[in-house]
Protein backbone atom coordinates (compact mmCIF):
# COMPACT_ATOMS: atom_id res chain seq x y z
CA UNK A 1 0.00 0.00 0.00
CA UNK A 2 2.75 2.25 1.04
CA UNK A 3 4.51 1.50 -2.22
CA UNK A 4 0.83 2.89 -4.25
CA UNK A 5 0.69 5.83 -2.53
CA UNK A 6 4.26 6.63 -3.24
CA UNK A 7 3.30 6.33 -7.05
CA UNK A 8 0.20 8.36 -6.77
CA UNK A 9 2.08 11.19 -5.40
CA UNK A 10 4.80 11.16 -8.05
CA UNK A 11 2.51 10.73 -10.61
CA UNK A 12 0.39 14.11 -9.30
CA UNK A 13 3.98 15.66 -9.09
CA UNK A 14 5.32 14.68 -12.28
CA UNK A 15 1.51 16.16 -13.88
CA UNK A 16 2.18 19.16 -12.21
CA UNK A 17 5.62 19.92 -13.25
CA UNK A 18 4.63 19.00 -17.04
CA UNK A 19 1.57 21.80 -16.66
CA UNK A 20 3.75 24.43 -15.00
CA UNK A 21 6.24 23.91 -18.07
CA UNK A 22 2.83 24.17 -20.89
CA UNK A 23 1.45 27.49 -19.46
CA UNK A 24 5.58 28.95 -19.39
CA UNK A 25 6.23 28.01 -23.14
CA UNK A 26 2.36 29.65 -23.73
CA UNK A 27 3.61 32.85 -22.08
CA UNK A 28 3.30 36.17 -24.89
CA UNK A 29 5.91 37.26 -23.25
CA UNK A 30 9.06 34.89 -21.83
CA UNK A 31 11.54 36.73 -19.32
CA UNK A 32 14.12 39.18 -20.39
CA UNK A 33 17.52 37.90 -21.02
CA UNK A 34 20.66 40.18 -20.41
CA UNK A 35 24.37 38.91 -20.79
CA UNK A 36 27.33 40.87 -20.28
CA UNK A 37 26.50 44.62 -18.75
CA UNK A 38 26.89 48.12 -19.77
CA UNK A 39 29.04 48.99 -16.93
CA UNK A 40 31.84 46.66 -17.28
CA UNK A 41 32.25 47.84 -21.20
CA UNK A 42 32.11 51.42 -20.18
CA UNK A 43 34.18 51.27 -16.92
CA UNK A 44 35.90 48.32 -17.11
CA UNK A 45 37.01 48.13 -20.86
CA UNK A 46 35.65 44.94 -20.85
CA UNK A 47 35.24 44.81 -25.08
CA UNK A 48 35.26 41.29 -26.09
CA UNK A 49 31.94 39.70 -27.22
CA UNK A 50 29.96 37.49 -24.72
CA UNK A 51 27.62 36.50 -26.38
CA UNK A 52 27.73 35.17 -30.12
CA UNK A 53 23.85 36.31 -31.41
CA UNK A 54 23.97 33.12 -33.72
CA UNK A 55 24.09 30.63 -30.30
CA UNK A 56 20.56 32.08 -29.82
CA UNK A 57 18.61 28.51 -30.33
CA UNK A 58 14.75 30.67 -30.36
CA UNK A 59 14.86 33.20 -33.13
CA UNK A 60 10.95 33.30 -33.46
CA UNK A 61 9.54 36.69 -32.02
CA UNK A 62 13.19 37.68 -31.07
CA UNK A 63 13.90 41.16 -30.66
CA UNK A 64 16.85 42.65 -28.85
CA UNK A 65 19.75 45.43 -28.66
CA UNK A 66 23.46 45.74 -27.57
CA UNK A 67 26.65 47.06 -29.64
CA UNK A 68 29.16 45.16 -31.54
CA UNK A 69 32.02 43.83 -29.57
CA UNK A 70 34.87 45.91 -29.32
CA UNK A 71 32.42 48.60 -30.14
CA UNK A 72 32.96 48.76 -33.59
CA UNK A 73 28.57 49.29 -34.72
CA UNK A 74 25.33 48.45 -33.34
CA UNK A 75 23.12 45.30 -32.95
CA UNK A 76 19.49 45.09 -33.50
CA UNK A 77 17.63 42.16 -33.75
CA UNK A 78 13.43 42.66 -34.62
CA UNK A 79 10.84 40.10 -34.72
CA UNK A 80 13.93 37.31 -35.60
CA UNK A 81 16.04 39.77 -37.62
CA UNK A 82 19.70 40.60 -36.94
CA UNK A 83 20.95 44.03 -38.38
CA UNK A 84 24.42 45.75 -37.80
CA UNK A 85 25.18 48.76 -38.36
CA UNK A 86 28.97 50.33 -39.12
CA UNK A 87 30.41 53.97 -39.68
CA UNK A 88 30.94 54.24 -43.47
CA UNK A 89 31.81 57.74 -43.25
CA UNK A 90 30.61 61.16 -41.54
CA UNK A 91 27.64 60.99 -43.01
CA UNK A 92 26.99 57.27 -43.71
CA UNK A 93 26.54 53.94 -42.68
CA UNK A 94 26.29 50.21 -43.73
CA UNK A 95 23.44 48.15 -42.57
CA UNK A 96 23.99 44.07 -42.98
CA UNK A 97 21.85 41.50 -42.09
CA UNK A 98 23.82 38.85 -39.92
CA UNK A 99 23.58 36.69 -36.76
CA UNK A 100 27.66 36.28 -37.13
CA UNK A 101 28.42 38.69 -35.22
CA UNK A 102 29.31 38.61 -31.32
CA UNK A 103 28.34 41.45 -28.81
CA UNK A 104 30.24 42.56 -25.20
CA UNK A 105 26.44 42.97 -23.55
CA UNK A 106 23.20 42.17 -25.15
CA UNK A 107 18.99 42.05 -23.94
CA UNK A 108 16.83 40.33 -25.60
CA UNK A 109 13.76 38.66 -25.17
CA UNK A 110 11.01 36.73 -27.80
CA UNK A 111 7.70 38.49 -27.53
CA UNK A 112 4.49 36.18 -29.36
CA UNK A 113 1.94 38.53 -29.22
CA UNK A 114 1.42 42.77 -29.36
CA UNK A 115 -1.56 45.15 -27.82
CA UNK A 116 -1.49 48.72 -30.02
CA UNK A 117 -1.81 51.79 -27.97
CA UNK A 118 -2.07 55.51 -29.81
CA UNK A 119 0.58 57.56 -28.21
CA UNK A 120 -0.92 60.71 -26.56
CA UNK A 121 -0.55 63.41 -29.44
CA UNK A 122 1.46 65.58 -26.37
CA UNK A 123 4.33 62.60 -26.27
CA UNK A 124 7.19 63.97 -28.79
CA UNK A 125 10.38 62.97 -27.14
CA UNK A 126 12.05 60.12 -25.46
CA UNK A 127 11.57 61.22 -21.87
CA UNK A 128 7.64 61.79 -22.45
CA UNK A 129 7.85 58.46 -23.95
CA UNK A 130 9.19 56.46 -20.87
CA UNK A 131 7.05 58.43 -18.80
CA UNK A 132 3.76 57.07 -20.57
CA UNK A 133 5.70 53.58 -21.00
CA UNK A 134 5.86 53.76 -17.53
CA UNK A 135 2.36 55.04 -16.35
CA UNK A 136 0.39 52.21 -18.74
CA UNK A 137 2.67 49.31 -17.67
CA UNK A 138 2.65 49.31 -13.53
CA UNK A 139 1.08 46.14 -13.54
CA UNK A 140 3.21 44.45 -16.15
CA UNK A 141 6.51 42.06 -15.19
CA UNK A 142 9.17 44.05 -15.75
CA UNK A 143 11.67 44.34 -17.64
CA UNK A 144 9.97 44.03 -20.81
CA UNK A 145 10.84 44.84 -24.99
CA UNK A 146 8.34 47.07 -26.53
CA UNK A 147 8.33 48.92 -30.13
CA UNK A 148 7.15 51.71 -31.36
CA UNK A 149 6.42 51.99 -35.89
CA UNK A 150 5.61 55.38 -37.56
CA UNK A 151 6.91 58.58 -38.36
CA UNK A 152 9.45 60.87 -36.55
CA UNK A 153 10.12 64.69 -37.82
CA UNK A 154 13.94 64.18 -36.90
CA UNK A 155 15.74 61.94 -34.78
CA UNK A 156 19.62 61.23 -33.76
CA UNK A 157 20.68 58.22 -34.14
CA UNK A 158 24.68 56.89 -33.12
CA UNK A 159 27.09 54.15 -34.02
CA UNK A 160 29.91 53.23 -32.08
CA UNK A 161 33.63 53.08 -34.17
CA UNK A 162 35.99 52.83 -31.17
CA UNK A 163 39.29 52.70 -32.82
CA UNK A 164 41.19 49.57 -33.59
CA UNK A 165 43.30 48.54 -30.02
CA UNK A 166 41.42 51.42 -28.10
CA UNK A 167 41.81 50.91 -24.14
CA UNK A 168 38.30 51.88 -22.54
CA UNK A 169 38.44 52.64 -18.72
CA UNK A 170 35.21 55.34 -18.85
CA UNK A 171 32.39 56.36 -21.13
CA UNK A 172 34.48 59.35 -22.59
CA UNK A 173 37.15 56.79 -23.80
CA UNK A 174 34.20 54.23 -24.44
CA UNK A 175 33.01 56.96 -27.19
CA UNK A 176 35.97 57.72 -29.26
CA UNK A 177 34.87 57.39 -32.53
CA UNK A 178 31.03 57.38 -32.10
CA UNK A 179 29.19 59.25 -35.11
CA UNK A 180 25.87 61.02 -34.95
CA UNK A 181 23.25 60.86 -37.83
CA UNK A 182 20.35 62.93 -38.21
CA UNK A 183 16.88 61.62 -39.65
CA UNK A 184 14.41 63.77 -41.07
CA UNK A 185 10.67 62.70 -42.05
CA UNK A 186 11.10 59.19 -41.85
CA UNK A 187 9.36 55.90 -41.26
CA UNK A 188 10.61 53.85 -38.84
CA UNK A 189 10.54 50.65 -36.36
CA UNK A 190 11.95 51.32 -32.73
CA UNK A 191 13.11 48.48 -30.93
CA UNK A 192 13.45 49.28 -27.02
CA UNK A 193 13.71 48.04 -23.62
CA UNK A 194 12.04 49.28 -20.29
CA UNK A 195 13.38 48.10 -16.79
CA UNK A 196 13.63 49.80 -13.30
CA UNK A 197 16.36 47.79 -12.20
CA UNK A 198 18.97 47.88 -15.17
CA UNK A 199 20.35 51.30 -14.95
CA UNK A 200 24.10 51.09 -15.61
CA UNK A 201 23.61 46.90 -16.78
CA UNK A 202 21.42 47.74 -20.59
CA UNK A 203 20.31 51.23 -19.98
CA UNK A 204 22.19 54.37 -18.95
CA UNK A 205 22.14 55.31 -15.57
CA UNK A 206 19.56 58.23 -15.84
CA UNK A 207 17.53 56.73 -17.91
CA UNK A 208 14.80 53.32 -17.62
CA UNK A 209 14.50 52.55 -21.51
CA UNK A 210 16.69 51.53 -24.01
CA UNK A 211 16.53 52.52 -27.95
CA UNK A 212 17.23 51.31 -31.70
CA UNK A 213 16.23 52.72 -34.44
CA UNK A 214 15.96 51.31 -37.86
CA UNK A 215 14.15 53.40 -40.77
CA UNK A 216 11.27 51.41 -42.65
CA UNK A 217 14.17 51.21 -45.92
CA UNK A 218 16.58 49.18 -43.61
CA UNK A 219 19.42 51.89 -44.68
CA UNK A 220 19.93 53.26 -41.48
CA UNK A 221 19.99 52.00 -38.21
CA UNK A 222 21.53 53.04 -34.67
CA UNK A 223 21.37 53.63 -30.96
CA UNK A 224 18.71 56.16 -30.54
CA UNK A 225 19.71 59.55 -29.14
CA UNK A 226 16.58 62.04 -29.51
CA UNK A 227 13.94 62.23 -31.30
CA UNK A 228 10.55 64.13 -32.15
CA UNK A 229 7.24 61.81 -32.94
CA UNK A 230 5.30 62.48 -35.90
CA UNK A 231 2.42 60.08 -35.51
CA UNK A 232 3.52 56.57 -33.91
CA UNK A 233 1.90 53.36 -32.38
CA UNK A 234 3.36 51.64 -29.13
CA UNK A 235 3.18 48.29 -29.13
CA UNK A 236 3.63 46.45 -25.72
CA UNK A 237 3.58 42.99 -24.88
CA UNK A 238 0.22 41.27 -24.68
CA UNK A 239 -0.33 39.92 -20.96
Amino acid sequence: MKKIIQGILIFCLCSCNSNHKKETSNDTYPNVKVVGAMKNVMWKGELAGTIDLDTISNKTGLYALGPESYLTGELLINNGISYVSKVASDSTMTVAKTFNVSAPFLVYANVNAWEAIELEPNIKTINALEQFIDQKTQHFKRPFAFKLIGQVSKATIHIQNLPKGTKVSSPKEAHQGQTNYQINDEEVTIIGFFSTEHKGIFTHHDSNIHLHLITKDERKMGHLDAMEIENMTLYLPKK
